[in-house]
C-alpha cells in the first residue's frame, strides 16, 4: 500500500485547491469529509472520483468494515497523519474524505413539483445547508439559487446538508427575476414572505408556488418583492419580528407538508 507523505504531491495540491470556489467551479468537483457523508455518497451513487484515507484512522474514529468494503471499489489513496491534517477542513477529522464530481449535467428546472424553492442571496453556509436538508426532507429534488447565494459546495454547506447535497439539484441562475418570469409561464405563482401584509402563511394554498427565501439581513430583494403574486408572513406571538432564514424556510415548507398530508387523508 502506497502512502502519500509529501504535500508537494499533485493530488494533495489538487485537494487543497478545492477549498477555493473558483477552483471547484473550474474542476466541477468538491470535497466531502467524514464517514457519514462518504457512506451517503456511496449509497446515492454520487460520482466519487477518489477516496482519501488517513493511514491511522483509529486515532479518532474507526471506519466500519462494511464502509471500507464499499469504498474499496473506488480509487483509494492513503496519506500520512500529517498530510491528512493538512488537507482536512474539520476540527476533529474522522480520517476519510472523497473528491466528488458535481452533478451539473442537467440544470433544467423540474416543473412537475408542487412548489419550487428559490434562495435570494442567502449568505450563511450553515443556513444554506440546513435549507437544502429541509428541502430534501419534504420530498423536493431541486432548489434555485441566485448568483449571490453562498456556494452550495462549500465544505460547511456540504457537511450541514447531512447527505442531502447528493439528492438535491442546485440550479444557480444568473438573473433571478428572469428565471422567475420563466417559471411563471408554467403556471406557478410567486410567494414571498413579508412583514408588509396581513396575510399569514396559513392562509396560502401551497399549490404551484415559487417560494422565495431572502437574504439574512435584508430579506427578499425589492425587485423580487415587487414581482410577488402573493405575500405572507409567519405569525409570531412574541416581540421578535423575524426569524433566522433556515428556520423561516422550515416553518413555511412544513405548512406545505401539512396541507399535502391533509389533502391526502381526505
Amino acid at each position: 500500500m502506497q502512502v502519500i507523505s509529501s504535500k508537494e504531491n499533485e493530488i494533495i495540491k489538487h485537494i487543497r485547491k478545492l477549498k477555493d470556489k473558483k477552483y471547484r467551479d473550474e474542476c466541477n468537483e468538491y470535497i466531502i469529509e467524514g464517514v457519514k457523508l462518504v457512506e451517503e455518497a456511496v449509497k446515492e451513487n454520487a460520482k466519487i472520483k477518489q477516496v482519501i484515507i488517513c493511514e491511522d484512522t483509529t486515532r479518532t474514529y474507526e471506519i466500519p468494515t462494511h464502509t471500507m468494503l464499499e469504498i474499496a471499489k473506488y480509487d483509494c489513496i492513503y496519506v500520512t497523519n500529517k498530510i491528512f491534517n493538512l488537507i482536512t477542513q474539520v476540527t476533529n477529522p474522522q480520517g476519510i474524505m472523497a473528491i466528488v464530481k458535481k452533478d451539473s449535467e442537467n440544470n433544467e428546472i423540474d416543473f412537475s413539483q408542487d412548489i419550487i424553492v428559490v434562495l435570494d442571496d442567502v449568505q450563511d453556509p450553515g443556513n444554506l445547508g440546513t435549507i437544502l436538508r429541509t428541502v430534501d426532507s419534504i420530498g423536493l429534488n431541486q432548489i434555485i439559487v441566485s448568483k449571490g447565494t453562498a456556494d452550495a459546495y462549500n465544505s460547511k454547506v456540504v457537511r450541514s446538508t447531512m447527505g442531502a447535497i447528493f439528492r438535491i439539484k442546485v440550479i444557480e441562475v444568473e438573473n433571478l427575476s428572469e428565471t422567475i418570469k420563466q417559471m411563471r409561464k408554467h403556471r406557478f405563482k410567486l410567494l414571498v414572505t413579508s412583514l408588509q401584509t396581513n396575510n399569514s402563511i396559513y392562509d396560502i394554498n401551497f399549490n404551484k408556488k415559487i417560494i422565495v427565501i431572502g437574504n439574512e439581513a435584508n430579506g427578499v430583494s425589492e425587485e423580487i418583492q415587487n414581482m410577488a403574486d402573493e405575500k405572507a408572513k409567519i405569525p409570531m406571538l412574541g416581540k421578535t419580528e423575524s426569524l433566522n432564514a433556515s428556520v423561516a424556510a422550515g416553518v413555511v415548507l412544513y405548512e406545505y407538508v401539512r396541507q399535502k398530508i391533509s389533502k391526502n387523508t381526505k
